[in-house]
């Protein structure tokens, strides 16, 4: 299957973070043009405030009203804010909270009615975005209530080095023990399964299993839940056919570097995979929102508001998570043409083990 070129929606998130500067650093590569067509929600005022203050060269914007009027051949921006907006780098305000969410909202309209393929969010203010309209912890949450399949959307942290998933996400670790569940467990195992098949191309991924406590409990001493809890989850994702290992400590786990093993690992609760992960992957590492029927990615890092302006906020994770919705949608294609011609697929893996 030939490659093809794509629209893929940018939300501007939090404009007095570093979302412009890390957009704007990205695309002003010409090279970016080649293999998709870049549309950002939010303002071409504000996006001509940070292509001044960071003196990039050379990129000019198509500004539009709507998806349809976008050129192919341009970077495009719907104006979703009120224009008179005012930019107070480094600071959160209720207005930067608004305009993240008109944009987050504009965006998940076209996704939602095929106008674009992906979209990549930039890091948004998960205070002062709140309102009537976005009572969510985060965007997974917020996209798991407007795309979602039944099955509970997967936050995933993902790059060259590991792929980390998380049973629980945006919750206080008071609550950790108490959402986990042999079910919850285990609906999480199978979208990761589901994933790394379709959205990573891996015919059949092999996943480590963290566990909760220290020492993955020391077989009930220090802690109950990987005997009455994650490994019946375990035996029953195995009787589904999932590779999955563990429990496993998580300290010793990262340590020994064992997460070179494994196509993807799964940790109980927010800090537990995503320390190790940026620790590791911070200028790489890119959040994919696993188990919907749409594609989101973004970079791995927040609003950094002490670097707004600055002009040293590196691009990188945001490179890369436009990288990565593109893949995404090109194997979830290839994986579609292969799922018609099963006897394609079947020659492919013999010779590869993995999806071509």
């Amino acid at each position: 299957m030939e490659t093809e070129k794509i629209i893929i929606g940018i939300t501007h998130g939090d404009i007095n973070g570093i979302g412009y500067e890390v957009i704007l650093k990205t695309i002003s590569d010409p090279r970016m043009l080649d293999t998709f067509i870049p549309v950002i929600y939010g303002s071409s005022k504000v996006a001509a405030f940070y292509r001044k203050q960071l003196d990039i060269q050379g990129l000019s914007f198509n500004t539009v009203n709507s998806i349809e009027e976008i050129n192919s051949k341009r970077v495009n921006i719907i104006n979703c804010i009120d224009e008179d907006i005012k930019v107070e780098m480094g600071i959160s305000t209720q207005e930067s909270g608004k305009a993240s969410l008109l944009a987050l909202e504009r965006a998940t309209e076209d996704l939602k009615r095929g106008a674009l393929q992906a979209i990549v969010t930039a890091p948004i203010n998960k205070k002062n975005i709140q309102s009537s309209s976005f009572n969510f912890p985060g965007h997974t949450e917020y996209l798991e209530e407007k795309f979602g399949t039944g099955t509970p959307a997967l936050m995933m942290l993902a790059n060259d080095v590991m792929r980390v998933a998380v049973v629980t996400g945006h919750i206080p670790v008071k609550d950790v023990s108490i959402e986990i569940t042999e079910k919850l467990i285990l609906d999480k195992l199978i979208v990761l399964n589901n994933s790394l098949k379709k959205d990573f191309s891996i015919i059949r991924p092999r996943i480590a299993i963290l566990g909760l406590n220290p020492h993955a409990g020391d077989a009930g001493v220090i802690g109950s839940e990987e005997q009455t809890v994650i490994i019946p989850a375990i035996k029953q994702a195995e009787k589904l056919g999932i590779i999955c290992v563990g429990p496993y400590p998580a300290d010793g786990f990262f340590g020994s570097g064992s997460f070179d093993k494994f196509d993807a690992i799964l940790a109980m609760y927010h800090d537990q995979g995503l320390i190790p992960f940026k620790t590791i992957s911070m200028d790489s590492g890119v959040n994919f929102t696993a188990g919907l029927n749409v594609i989101r990615t973004s970079p791995d890092h927040g609003t950094a508001y002490d670097l707004a302006g600055k002009n040293i906020a590196s691009e990188e994770s945001f490179r890369q998570a436009l990288y990565m919705a593109y893949d995404i949608f090109q194997n979830r294609a290839r994986n579609n043409e292969y799922s018609a011609n099963p006897l394609k697929t079947e020659l492919r893996t013999e010779r590869t083990g993995r999806v071509e």
